[in-house]
């Protein structure tokens, strides 16, 4: 598969001169380590896959409400149960050599030690909101890099059709648990009783 990496140019300023370097041509040597410097650095979401640097659109008013609800309602049960809860930014170690960034992430431990303070080295649910950017970044190329890092649940919430999909992990893949459209409720597998309105989440402004 043919991932396409979207790397505007930058500009380097040194003393009084500005140079526009393009990051295009860096792509595929990029260290982890140059990956870590540069995301510390900056507000840009930036996710890296074997030398590569993948600048995410910045996120809309809508997206960011949409994120708000979700994480508030996971808040209120990882809370009460010993877990966390973390929003973008927050990289998350797929393999190494590839890191994301999800717009929710969670532990049910609040002490798990994957949860470390430079990147997460896993996480048990991750939730995306579909951008219209790249849609298959979240519905497709996603699926697979959360699967391979191991992580038990993904919701991917798409406010392009309105449905919020929860996947759950089975034998190394992801299966559905359910795609839920509006006048129904999102459940999860992972959260025993948690739900959440798929009107609600569309709804908000």
């Amino acid at each position: 598969m043919t991932v396409a990496i979207y790397a505007p140019k930058m500009a380097l300023k040194l003393d009084d001169d500005t140079t526009e370097i393009d990051l295009r041509d860096l792509q595929g040597s990029w260290s982890v380590e140059q990956y870590i410097r540069l995301t510390n650095q900056t507000h840009r979401l930036l996710e890296y896959s074997d030398g590569c640097i993948e600048v995410l659109p910045m996120p809309t008013t809508y997206h960011q409400a949409i994120s708000k609800l979700l994480f508030l309602a996971f808040l209120a049960v990882v809370q009460r149960i010993g877990g966390d809860i973390f929003y973008a930014p927050l990289r998350v170690q797929v393999r190494p050599g590839k890191f994301r960034e999800p717009d929710l992430l969670m532990v049910l431990d609040r002490g798990d030690p994957r949860a470390q303070n430079l990147f997460w080295l896993g996480a048990d649910l991750v939730v995306e909101i579909v951008s219209n950017d790249n849609p298959e970044r979240d519905t497709v190329e996603k699926v697979a890099d959360y699967a391979e890092a191991g992580i038990p649940e993904y919701w991917i919430v798409n406010p392009l059709d309105t449905t919020v999909t929860v996947l759950t992990l089975m034998g190394g893949a992801y299966v559905a648990h359910g795609v839920f459209t509006r006048g129904e409720r999102a459940t999860s597998h992972l959260l025993d009783g948690f739900s959440v309105s798929v009107d609600e989440v569309f709804a908000v402004t």
